[in-house]
């Protein structure tokens, strides 16, 4: 059979087994049958061997059991919903934490703004805090001055004052 003939000679819901039997060679003319009849790509499968095996009362029974089987598994399988007593008692908990920190934030933005003193950092070398001050320069003529020699130069130098003249404690 060819295309033109087939076009001709189709109707909806043919049964004619030629013009099927062109169907499942031809795309061309099986987009054109569709368009007019939509169920004829079922007929075109053939129907006679689509049969399952045991008969259609076989495959319904079969359908049916397996129905059975997944009522059962969805009333066995536990459902996990919350229940609106404890969906209230979140919602509340979530209201009441963003309340209080809406709060606390309004109140520290609020709050006047207490100015503080500026920090002067003075010193530029490391110092070691001590109890007795610190002699930055000092000139006498009756003094005698002695640096101790250090085994690096970055190390901060230390220099003894001999003078009858300084207080004791210095």
């Amino acid at each position: 059979m060819n295309c033109d003939r087939f076009r001709r000679s189709f109707a909806p819901e043919t049964e004619d087994a030629e013009i099927l039997g062109h169907l499942r060679s031809c795309d061309p003319c099986l987009d054109f049958a569709a368009n007019v009849d939509p169920d004829v790509m079922f007929r075109a499968l053939g129907g006679s061997e689509m049969i399952p095996p045991g008969g259609v009362d076989a495959f319904v029974e079969g359908v049916m059991q397996q129905v059975r089987v997944r009522e059962v598994e969805s009333v066995a399988t536990p459902h996990r919903t919350v229940s609106w007593p404890r969906r209230l008692a979140v919602a509340a908990t979530v209201a009441a934490g963003l309340t209080g920190a809406l709060m606390v934030y309004r109140l520290d933005s609020t709050a006047p703004v207490k100015m503080q003193q500026p920090v002067v950092i003075a010193a530029t070398r490391p110092m070691n805090l001590t109890t007795k001050p610190i002699i930055e320069t000092y000139e006498s003529q009756n003094a005698t001055i002695v640096e101790v020699p250090t085994e690096s130069s970055d190390d901060v130098k230390m220099v003894m004052i001999f003078d009858e003249s300084l207080p004791a404690d210095l």
